[in-house]
């Protein structure tokens, strides 16, 4: 789906990969309407939309919240007249942990946010782009939702979810007029310890194959996929790598990941 012309809604718009989203988007002629639950963050991604006159629009909504994702279509509709695309990137980390050590709440946090946030999302938008002569949705995943990563567990079930979830609605949609990309990030340079509320030591940033990739850039490949109408789309070299490790030797490739968090987790 050529994104030009278009009504596309992202969720996570106030930060990272989401503000880059907005931002790539728009300077390819779409409309965007970004989701956060941050007003100071969601106010900042506004500011930088200035330039691109009145097709940005800020709404407030917690995607976790399936009241909140319900009364979302009606407000889009209301400013933009139609909605052609959505992209499913809020998400957060869950504390480096191992799951023995995590109470359940926080269970419930992470994987509501980042599965059952995508999920409410895209029953409550599917129904308007199944309307429209072509639509598109894309879900973040992770490198994490195809390789465990010891302390992100959850994360990584519910990422997994995501992967399964999206794969499964793109065989259902076959026949339709909506598309379906999954979108698998390695490592990014985004602010998500912080807002996922979590306190860890950072990872050393390592070069050629695990070096981290911009927001930025993220955002760029994740826009040409769709416009590709890609179903996969791996963001990093480390992700393309660990994808094609982990199909030729599933153990190793999770012990090289596990060798890597170690240090993140407690003794």
């Amino acid at each position: 789906m050529r994104v030009q012309d278009k009504v596309v809604v992202v969720t996570g718009a106030g930060s990272g990969i989401g503000r880059e989203l907005v931002l790539c988007l728009l300077s390819k002629g779409a409309r965007v309407a970004g989701v956060d639950l941050n007003p100071k963050s969601l106010a900042e991604t506004a500011g930088l939309a200035e330039g691109y006159k009145d097709k940005f629009s800020g709404f407030l909504a917690n995607i976790a919240e399936r009241s909140a994702v319900e009364a979302l279509p009606e407000r889009v509709l209301a400013r933009f007249g139609a909605v052609d695309g959505i992209i499913n990137n809020a998400g957060i980390i869950q504390p480096f942990a191992r799951l023995n050590d995590l109470d359940y709440s926080t269970i419930e946090r992470v994987l509501n946010v980042n599965l059952f946030g995508t999920l409410f999302m895209i029953k409550a938008f599917l129904p308007l782009l199944l309307k429209r002569p072509e639509g598109h949705i894309a879900n973040l995943s992770s490198m994490g939702g195809f390789l465990p990563v010891p302390g992100q567990t959850i994360y990584c079930a519910a990422k997994a979810a995501v992967k399964l979830m999206s794969e499964g609605l793109a065989f259902e949609l076959l026949h339709t007029n909506v598309r379906v990309t999954v979108v698998f990030p390695g490592a990014v340079a985004t602010n998500i310890r912080e807002n996922s509320g979590v306190s860890s030591p950072k990872m050393v940033e390592g070069s050629g194959a695990m070096k981290a990739v911009t927001a930025m850039k993220a955002a760029q490949m994740i826009v040409r996929s769709i416009e590709r109408d890609a179903y996969h789309v791996f963001v990093g070299k480390d992700a393309t790598l660990m994808d094609k490790l982990s199909r030729l030797s599933p153990a190793y490739a999770a012990r090289v990941i596990a060798n890597k968090m170690r240090p993140l987790l407690p003794d």
